[in-house]
């Protein structure tokens, strides 16, 4: 039994789930087919923005965003290589690893492979801060990140210069290693700056703690939430939102701005690749969110965080 495992998300999913989904289902015809032709939205960054100490946010793809705010760079999940393991990306970095500005702070939702990734570790190196949660430090070191780790439980906050950084809880579980299940915390992110109050949901499913997550530690300028990793819905559900439940979540966190992630990069769950930010601006448009307050950024696009 891992050390988080009264924790993790219920019903738990196991070897037999995984064979259902990957195995019966193509079987039986119950895959969803993606029809193809999507191409994943990419623009060259902005060099100036970027390179600015300005308040902005960056989308890289999947879960990474470089964040700028108290005149600190914040990488949130950086995943800069071409692949996880045997799974290639359908989109390059929005900023390669090589063109970075110096990064203050690396911010690591929880460990599986897509988040917490071994190769960008290593060329990030020593400079930045690392924050994680409970018992994520060895992996951390044994990519190369020795010099400053922050561990945080739920609720922790861990200040670094005019910035106020908090781990608060997702529903998910931990995995980087095949016999560690639960043995690392995971969790979400609400970093508090001069200039607002940024959200990074990390993996999640759909709960009720959002409100409590705004109530605490609100109010919440910005929140980035994952809109894809969502089918099949049997097997997804206990771990990951879809598309409606990610505007549901903005509304109970009283997020001013819904800052969609987590699609469009990896072909990971059987949901066509273009259909969560189609699906997202639906349900952000039935929740009587303005259309402008909806983020479904380019990879690669920056904004200019104004309140």
């Amino acid at each position: 039994m891992g050390r988080f495992d009264h924790l993790a998300t219920q019903p738990r999913r196991g070897p037999a789930d995984l064979f259902r989904w990957r195995v019966l289902d193509p079987l039986q015809g119950k895959r969803i087919k993606d029809p193809g032709g999507f191409v994943t939205p990419q623009r060259p960054h902005d060099v100036d923005l970027v390179k600015s100490p300005a308040p902005s946010l960056t989308w890289i793809g999947h879960a990474s965003f470089l964040l700028t705010l108290g005149k600190k760079n914040i990488l949130f999940d950086p995943v800069l290589g071409e692949r996880i393991g045997p799974i290639k990306r359908l989109v390059a970095p929005g900023i390669g690893w090589q063109v970075l500005p110096p990064i203050d702070i690396v911010v690591i939702t929880h460990n599986h492979r897509d988040h917490l990734d071994a190769w960008s570790i290593e060329r990030l190196g020593d400079r930045p801060t690392y924050v994680a949660p409970l018992g994520n430090t060895r992996f951390l070191k044994a990519a190369g990140a020795s010099a400053k780790i922050v561990e945080l439980d739920w609720w922790e906050t861990t200040g670094i210069d005019s910035l106020e950084i908090t781990l608060v809880p997702a529903r998910h579980w931990s995995m980087h290693l095949p016999w560690d299940r639960n043995d690392a915390l995971w969790g979400g992110y609400v970093i508090r700056g001069p200039e607002g109050t940024a959200y990074h949901s990390g993996d999640t499913a759909y709960w009720d703690t959002f409100e409590e997550i705004g109530r605490r530690a609100g109010p919440i300028d910005w929140a980035m939430l994952p809109i894809g990793a969502y089918e099949p819905r049997w097997f997804m559900e206990p771990q990951h939102m879809g598309p409606e439940e990610a505007a549901s979540a903005a509304r109970m966190l009283g997020a001013t701005h819904f800052v969609a992630m987590h699609w469009g990069t990896f072909k990971l769950t059987d949901e066509p690749i273009g259909e969560p930010p189609e699906r997202a601006r639906a349900a952000w448009q039935a929740e009587g969110g303005a259309e402008e307050k909806l983020w479904i950024l380019d990879v690669g696009e920056t904004r200019h965080l104004g309140r």
